[in-house]
C-alpha cells in the first residue's frame, strides 16, 4: 500500500464530510497539491449533488450515514472495482435508507393525526349517544335555507352542534355561536362552514357563571372577537 492509497480509499467520505476533523485536515493539505484527487473529488461532489432532492429532508439516526458509507466501502474495497461503483452504491443504500427515514415519519404523523380525529369522533358520538335532549332551529342566511341541531347531555352537561345548509360566512363577517344564559349572552365557539358540509362541534357549557337557557347563532363583524353581539342575529332556540 502506497501513501497515496489511503487519498484514494477516503475520497468519497471526505466529499460527505464523514472524516474526522484531523483526517479533513490531511486530505485538504493533500489536495492542495494533487490535481488527480481534485478532480476525484469534484466528480464524487457531481454524482452526490442531486442526492437531497431524493427524499423529503428528515434528521438521520446518530451516525447514520458513517456507517452507511462505511458498510459500502467495506465491500467495495475488496472488490476494488471502477470508481465509479462505490458513490453509486453509497448514493442508492443513502437514498433508500433516507427515503424509509422520511416515509416513517409522516407514516407517524399521520397515525398520530388519525388517533386524533378518531378520538374526536368517539367523543362527538359519546355525546350524541347520551343526549338526553335534541333541539332544533331553522336558520336562513342569503336565501339559504339551513338549521341550527343541538345535542344536549345531561349527564355530562356537555353539548354536540351541527349547523347545516349555510353558505359560508361573508368577507366581512363570521358565523359566531352564544349561550343564551338568564345573565345574557355568552359567546361560544366559531363557525366555520367548510363548503356544502355541515359545521360539527362538541362543546362544554360555559366556566363563567351561566344559567344556560338556549343557544343562538349570530353574523359578527370580523374585528367582533369579544363582548355581545353586534351582528345580525339568524338563529335562536330555548331549551
Amino acid at each position: 500500500m502506497t501513501s497515496h492509497d489511503w487519498f484514494d480509499e477516503h475520497r468519497m467520505e471526505y466529499a460527505m464530510h464523514l472524516l474526522d476533523a484531523r483526517d479533513t485536515a490531511t486530505f485538504e493539505d493533500h489536495l492542495a497539491s494533487c490535481a488527480a484527487c481534485r478532480d476525484e473529488v469534484a466528480a464524487i461532489e457531481r454524482d452526490l449533488a442531486w442526492l437531497p432532492m431524493g427524499a423529503e429532508p428528515a434528521a438521520p439516526r446518530p451516525d447514520f450515514r458513517r456507517r452507511a458509507v462505511d458498510e459500502v466501502l467495506r465491500h467495495e474495497r475488496a472488490r476494488r472495482g471502477p470508481r465509479w461503483m462505490p458513490m453509486a452504491a453509497a448514493a442508492s443504500l443513502l437514498l433508500a435508507l433516507g427515503s424509509w427515514w422520511a416515509g416513517t415519519r409522516r407514516a407517524d404523523a399521520e397515525l398520530a393525526t388519525a388517533r386524533a380525529r378518531l378520538e374526536a369522533l368517539e367523543d362527538t358520538l359519546s355525546v350524541i349517544r347520551g343526549a338526553g335532549r335534541v333541539l332544533q332551529a331553522s336558520v336562513e342566511m342569503n336565501g339559504a335555507q339551513g338549521g341550527l341541531l343541538i345535542f344536549a347531555d345531561e349527564r355530562t352537561h356537555r353539548w354536540n352542534v351541527v349547523v347545516h345548509g349555510l353558505p359560508p360566512a361573508p368577507p366581512t363577517g363570521r358565523y359566531q355561536f352564544w349561550f343564551i344564559c338568564a345573565e345574557g349572552m355568552v359567546r361560544g365557539a366559531e363557525v366555520r362552514m367548510p363548503g356544502e358540509k355541515p359545521a360539527n362541534f362538541t362543546t362544554d357549557m360555559p366556566t363563567v357563571p351561566c344559567t344556560v337557557q338556549g343557544a343562538a347563532l349570530s353574523v359578527e363583524p370580523m374585528d367582533a372577537t369579544t363582548g355581545p353581539p353586534k351582528g345580525d342575529m339568524i338563529a335562536h332556540l330555548m331549551l
